[in-house]
């Protein structure tokens, strides 16, 4: 299925059992319901998704129940987060065996690449699969930025065709704009960001809080795109405290408490993570149950 990079796209968290298997049940509860709310697509196995503590069998389990449920109705991203360039094309080619549609690929892990070495190992990804993809830009979190001159070079390659852009400097995605035209697909990759980004162009948004609140992560990115733009922004500054659990450390923690909150997940994570405890967790089910609480009538805004 094409991978058409525009409109919201979850990055769905994986689902645990409290023995740690895969809670496949639920799991497919949280799909449906994104698919339901008008998701454009499905973003698997990127940090919400607690990447690096699946294994390959689970990866693939996940993309192929994923491919099964969405039914060609909106395309499966698998994010591809390796250590090696040789385990990165593995990944990928992976990922195109098990039915995935598109990759969402960072910069190497743990190793701080330089700018050459960091184009070097997208190129090769690229040239590995046929499968489309999205750079995931964010050197706040992984000391790496993909620059506009690096960009240059990868666009070169026809199958790289997106960012997550998640630098948090708003006007990158004006620079890209100028820079690549529509040639480069740009999708705000942070949430407190999103509405911002939107309206000075960005195509769509890698969500996180949409794990939970799938109907208005999708009528935000609506109304904003029908340039409705003071009823989005009713929305979104209900949305913005729970928004900001997306811009944490403990970010999976935080929006797992929020799906059980709203009937869609469960709070399991896989360890090292282990679930809030204290004061914290106190501190975060509070802003979770003022914002279910305060939850807008979506009816009000009559979006099709």
């Amino acid at each position: 299925m094409k991978v058409e990079w525009k409109g919201v796209m979850p990055a769905v968290t994986t689902k645990f059992t409290d023995d740690d298997r895969l809670d496949l049940n639920m799991f497919s509860v949280n799909i449906k319901a994104q698919l339901d709310a008008g998701a454009n697509g499905i973003i698997l196995g990127g940090t919400l998704g607690e990447a690096s503590t699946l294994i390959q069998e689970e990866k693939k389990i996940l993309v192929e129940l994923t491919v099964e449920i969405v039914g060609k109705k909106v395309p499966v991203v698998i994010n591809i987060a390796e250590q090696s360039t040789k385990d990165a094309i593995r990944a990928a080619q992976n990922a195109q065996e098990y039915g995935a549609d598109g990759l969402m690929v960072l910069p190497p892990m743990r190793y701080k690449s330089t700018d050459h070495e960091t184009v070097e190992y997208f190129k090769a990804i690229a040239k590995s699969t046929d499968l489309p993809i999205m750079i995931y830009n964010n050197p706040v979190d992984y000391k790496i930025e993909v620059t506009l001159p690096m960009f240059e070079d990868l666009l070169k390659i026809n199958t790289i065709e997106a960012v997550k852009e998640s630098t948090r400097d708003i006007s990158n995605v004006t620079r890209i704009r100028n820079a690549f035209g529509n040639r480069l697909k740009i999708l705000c990759g942070v949430d407190t960001l999103a509405l911002e980004s939107l309206l000075v162009g960005a195509d769509g948004w890698v969500a996180g809080l949409v794990c939970a609140f799938p109907a208005e992560t999708v009528t935000i990115y609506k109304l904003a795109k029908a340039g409705r733009i003071d009823e989005a922004v009713e929305i979104y500054r209900w949305f913005m405290p729970l928004l900001e659990l997306d811009i944490n450390p403990q970010l999976v923690q935080n929006i797992k408490l929020a799906e059980v909150a709203t009937g869609i997940g469960t709070e399991n994570v896989r360890p090292p993570r282990l679930p809030l405890q204290g004061d914290e967790r106190q501190r975060v089910l509070k802003i979770i149950e003022a914002g279910v609480a305060a939850r807008p009538n979506l009816s009000d805004y009559k979006i099709v």
